[in-house]
């Protein structure tokens, strides 16, 4: 299976997301 990394470039906030397990997963900011 392929991996699958979403971004979401917004104009205040971005996020980013992955696909473990045919679960989304959000990656926070650190």
């Amino acid at each position: 299976m392929a991996k699958v990394l979403g971004i979401d470039l917004g104009t205040t906030n971005s996020c980013m997301s992955i696909m473990e397990g045919g679960d989304p997963v959000v990656l926070e900011n650190s």
